[in-house]
């Protein structure tokens, strides 16, 4: 395996330098002086520290003109197309929770925390939109659309959702604060009523996921289930201007109710039918975490599943995957898994049983820590104790291989932000309460029929 530019111990070393101050930070960081050994770090310092890196993937890393998150960060300083002023709506959706761990963890200050929030909001309020929704990329000097393909350069209502749910759980925690605070949680709300979501049915029973001011809807993607996506529906439920009818959830995403399955896999219950994937019996990781930052899946159920069981058994699919390692592969086992989307040794790809490279992407086991808190945990202590080299600045790089003596020293917006966010919905439930404290997702949730 070769090794970064960058040891991860100057790394450490400046991070527990930072980081040591109750004054600066607070009384809720425990992050050890001693850089010599991490395996003497407690699991709740470990835990701090891989949440205090990823953080800062949103906070240091952040694009300096808007706020809000890269799309990617190179640490070989190699970027495609100038990226380095392209933002990702998704990403800072994500971002923006990570942001509320920070100052929950004391690593920010509150005051630090909104003026950094106040400052991506206003950007979002002049960026451009397409019937309320934003694009997938932006740039962040400009906020002019940045096209993700010839055909995706206006509305991407999955992104846009993405970003609502993180700019929803940023309103609940400002709302009853300052007068500053609270014009920050009105500005979000003007933000979120002004998204279209129903015109996204072209007048059917399914949303579509683009819309192109130069293409119309020519990308032609009505979005059905089961994916990472379900957040979109339930936002567009909630919709207290432009809501969607329950119709539009029970025949478009849930497919009039094939949506279900009583398929098993590797002797877990899969619930719903991952059925984009022919060729696999799940979907890669990401699909247990996107839509579950805010919505709180604890309790969560409908008429088709329940979204615990759901997405518990997608992660322990994912761990006894490795345990039999059915194509062999090096490293596979109880302290390295996870398949999800991610860098690959070609470019990208979605990684997951059925469609498996050999790469694993830390992300998937990390961000499943409220699911598979043991096996999580395992993980996260293989990557710090025992192959440090595979961590950076902002946390576990995105990708690595042990069959292909391969890793890639760079990072996604969209795999480091749920990191902080679900280990924190693991350790204390924080953005899970505060997303599901808004009325109007109560209100979607009743309408579409779920219990939660």
């Amino acid at each position: 395996m070769q090794k970064p530019a960058i040891a991860l111990s100057l790394g450490l070393f400046l991070l527990y330098f930072s980081c040591t101050s109750s004054e600066q930070f607070g009384n809720s960081v425990d992050i050890p002086v001693d850089v010599n050994d991490l395996k003497t770090l407690t699991d709740s310092s470990l835990l701090n520290q891989v949440q205090y890196q990823t953080f800062n993937y949103f906070w240091e890393g952040a694009e300096p003109n808007s706020g809000m998150a890269r799309e990617r960060f190179h640490t070989d300083d190699v970027y495609p197309q100038n990226d380095k002023h392209i933002v990702t709506l998704g990403g800072t959706g994500f971002g923006v929770m990570a942001i509320l761990v920070g100052i929950e963890r004391g690593f920010i200050s509150r005051e630090e925390g909104f003026e950094r929030l106040d400052k991506i909001v206003n950007f979002l309020d002049t960026a451009d939109r397409f019937h309320g929704a934003w694009p997938h990329w932006l740039n962040g000097e400009t906020a002019k659309v940045k096209p993700f393909s010839q055909k995706d350069d206006g509305g991407d209502l999955v992104e846009t959702a993405f970003m609502v749910q993180g700019l929803l759980t940023v309103r609940q925690y400002f709302i009853d604060g300052s007068e500053a605070e609270q014009a920050l949680a009105a500005k979000i709300d003007e933000l979120w009523k002004s998204v279209e979501w129903d015109w996204y049915t072209q007048g059917e029973e399914v949303l579509y996921w683009h819309w192109s001011p130069n293409y119309g809807w020519d990308m032609n993607f009505p979005v059905g289930g089961y994916n990472e996506c379900l957040i979109m529906y339930i936002l567009a439920a909630a919709s207290p201007t432009h809501g969607i009818q329950p119709e539009v959830y029970h025949k478009g995403w849930a497919r009039s109710g094939n949506l279900e399955t009583d398929r098993e896999y590797l002797g877990y219950d899969l619930v719903l039918d991952h059925y984009e994937n022919n060729d696999a019996p799940v979907g890669p990781l990401f699909w247990a975490h996107y839509s579950y930052l805010g919505l709180d899946p604890r309790k969560l159920e409908d008429r088709y599943g329940n979204y615990w069981k759901l997405n518990q058994s997608h992660a322990l699919v994912n761990y006894e995957y490795a345990l039999q390692n059915p194509e062999g592969y090096e490293g596979y086992g109880e302290n390295c898994w996870g398949l999800t989307s991610s860098y690959s040794i070609n470019g990208y790809a979605g990684h997951r049983p059925g469609h498996d490279l050999g790469v694993i992407s830390p992300t998937a086991a990390l961000s499943s820590f409220p699911f598979t808190p043991d096996e999580s945990m395992q993980m996260l202590k293989f990557l710090y104790h025992e192959h440090d080299s595979l961590v950076g600045e902002y946390g576990p790089f995105d990708a690595f291989s042990f069959e292909h003596e391969w890793y890639v020293p760079r990072y996604l917006a969209i795999d480091q932000g749920p990191i902080p966010v679900m280990i924190e919905n693991h350790r204390t439930g924080l953005l899970w309460e505060l997303f599901m404290s808004a009325p109007e997702v109560q209100e979607g949730l009743d309408k579409l029929g779920f219990q939660y």
